[in-house]
């Protein structure tokens, strides 16, 4: 089951738009943390790993109901975070 949602994919791709990246350039990769036999009611749950792959510079940011996982991307963008080491 896809943990990132529809919506989550368009800001994100939008936030590479706008700073002249292109969606492959990096790797997301979702890992599903939800607790099979937990409380339905909190749906699903996980991380994503965000990997620019000219740099191989990961981070990962929790997903699921509320995390605001895209903005946190996009501030670490900015501030260039993903960029070459020095």
């Amino acid at each position: 089951m896809q943990l990132i949602e529809p919506d989550e994919r368009q800001a994100f791709l939008a936030t590479l738009q706008r700073k002249g990246l292109t969606e492959g350039e990096f790797n997301l990769l979702e890992t599903d943390t939800t607790d099979p036999k937990g409380d339905e009611n909190v749906g699903l749950q996980g991380y994503v790993t965000v990997t620019r792959l000219s740099t191989q510079i990961a981070r990962e940011y929790p997903i699921g109901f509320e995390t605001g996982w895209v903005q946190h991307f996009r501030q670490d963008l900015e501030a260039g975070v993903f960029d070459k080491p020095e």
